[in-house]
């Protein structure tokens, strides 16, 4: 999986997010998007995901050396975010079910499996509104793990998480980012992104 930013620009009103964003991604290395906050970080995530339009320049997808259509690109994406609801009214099970006719997980998880790797047994019949922010971000991370995907985006991805939930994240992220194109978005949590090869300092790409 590769994916190619030629001169990318985001511009709201009169301000511009970044310009001449070049970039070539590939599944071979994992990457982190670093900046403070309010920087573009997220912007530049939802950028290659495709849920942003640039403003100027071109984004590019490619399974080898086919071109991907853009309307198929998220069929192989994964995404965590901060501003992704969950299924507020679902129980756990529920919610997990329902994800699954829309992006099926990887070969050898179900519900059952993902409700152990996610360890929230005791709650898998309770409803998700009632879960704590750091249950809650569990849950979209788990999603975005399992799911059948050639892409995997995190937008800090330890939001929420105590000491112990950051290290099943980091357990969850070495065994599930394997043969994806890897990105984080993160404000400088190292135990975010300490599996990453390469760093994209946004700052580099301020006008």
């Amino acid at each position: 999986m590769r994916i190619e930013l030629k001169r990318i620009g985001k511009r709201y009103q009169r301000e511009w997010i970044y310009r001449n964003v070049n970039l070539a991604l590939d599944s071979s290395n994992a990457y982190v998007i670093t900046g403070g906050n309010g920087s573009g970080k997220s912007t530049l995530l939802k950028t290659i995901a495709g849920f942003l339009i640039p403003t100027e320049g071109e984004i590019n997808y490619f399974a080898g050396d086919t071109l991907i259509d853009q309307d198929k690109v998220h069929e192989l994406m994964s995404l965590a975010t901060p501003y992704i609801s969950t299924f507020e009214s679902f129980t756990l099970k529920e919610a997990l079910d329902f994800h699954q006719k829309f992006r099926p997980f990887s070969q050898g998880i179900d519900t059952q499996k993902a409700i152990a790797l996610l360890d929230l047994e005791k709650a898998k019949n309770k409803q998700i509104k009632v879960f704590s922010s750091g249950m809650k971000q569990r849950v979209k991370l788990g999603l975005a793990f399992f799911s059948e995907s050639k892409m995997l985006l995190l937008d800090e991805p330890t939001s929420n998480l105590d000491h112990n939930a950051i290290d099943w994240y980091q357990d969850q992220v070495n065994t599930f980012r394997k043969d994806k194109l890897t990105v984080v978005a993160s404000n400088k949590q190292k135990d975010e992104y300490f599996f990453c090869t390469e760093e994209i300092q946004l700052q580099k790409f301020k006008p």
